[in-house]
């Protein structure tokens, strides 16, 4: 899985940070999903090498304006667009629906593609699965923050162990499609009568990677919960350490919560996001001076900007 920034600023635009908005690249499938959609983010589309018609699930982490209101135009060009047979899946907190429906129709605009929409507090408060194929597992948890909030993290199940090519030569296989259903593990019937077992030809299960996008909050026991272990936490980081008051009042989080949920979870990396355009290069505290304030808790910390792109690897891997 990869990662790729569109939007790290939190609340309005900067020149060099656009609102809220996250792509998750899939592997192994021309897919990708996209977590908040602040004004602007088709716009980010066209500046990076991500492709729209690839889009196929949305998750709102709240309706606060910069983390949503971009998602009817997005919805609108790619209906323009023609590419969406699929249709779009999308999840969020109650609101979601009526906000859309308000915006699409007063509008007059023609969607043309199938669009559903999940409602995701049943299974943040319930801690049942928000969405599961055969390949990925989707949960989220409530936050806290001035309106209904959600942390979404992304689970790929355990991939199939390595196919030793060099066995399956030496024992005579020939090549072809054959080798694509051992790789699976499958047992295959040979010309010659032989029947191949695909998992004696296979290493032990890898691990699937894991990502959480935890915005927006106050420093929250649920985040650090649902975070455990997770290889790439992304979490807020809207005020420095200094301000913590105002965190508070404003339930957002400063650069040292976001640290210490990713220390308390035992997670692989931070990426710290969402920040105040009162951090601005050149104002008496800059986004790398938030960097610094998470990496003295949390070291393997790095600081989003748009346009970043992150692999998403896990911490262990098994042969």
């Amino acid at each position: 899985m990869q990662v790729t920034f569109l939007g790290t600023s939190s609340g309005v635009p900067t020149r060099a940070r656009n609102v809220s908005a996250v792509a998750l690249r899939l592997p192994q499938r021309s897919e990708m999903w996209l977590f908040d959609c602040g004004e602007g983010t088709q716009h980010q589309f066209l500046r990076s090498d991500l492709r729209l018609s690839q889009l196929r699930r949305v998750f709102i982490t709240h309706m606060h304006g910069d983390h949503v209101f971009g998602l009817p135009g997005l919805l609108a060009s790619l209906g323009l667009s023609g590419s969406c047979q699929e249709g779009v899946d999308l999840y969020g907190p109650d609101q979601l629906d009526s906000f859309l429906n308000g915006a699409l129709n007063t509008s007059s605009t023609r969607i043309g593609y199938p669009l559903q929409v999940h409602r995701s507090r049943p299974a943040a408060e319930q801690g049942t699965v928000l969405f599961e194929d055969d390949a990925l597992t989707v949960r989220c948890t409530p936050l806290t923050h001035r309106v209904p909030a959600y942390a979404y993290r992304v689970d790929q199940k355990p991939l199939a162990g390595r196919f030793d090519i060099v066995q399956a030569k030496a024992l005579g296989i020939p090549p072809g499609p054959v080798y694509a259903r051992l790789k699976r593990g499958e047992s295959v019937t040979l010309e010659d009568g032989r029947i191949i077992d695909g998992t004696t030809l296979c290493g032990r299960e890898r691990p699937g990677g894991s990502v959480m996008i935890c915005t927006d909050t106050v420093f929250c026991d649920a985040a650090v919960e649902l975070a455990q272990g997770v290889d790439l936490l992304i979490h807020e980081s809207t005020f420095a350490h200094a301000e913590a008051e105002m965190a508070f009042q404003k339930q957002h989080s400063t650069s040292t919560m976001a640290a210490q949920t990713a220390a308390e979870a035992g997670v692989g990396q931070l990426a710290i996001t969402h920040l105040s355009p009162r951090y601005a290069p050149g104002n008496p505290v800059s986004p790398d001076d938030l960097l610094k304030e998470a990496q003295a808790i949390f070291p393997n910390t790095v600081l989003a900007k748009d346009f970043l792109s992150l692999d998403v690897k896990p911490r262990c891997n098994s042969s």
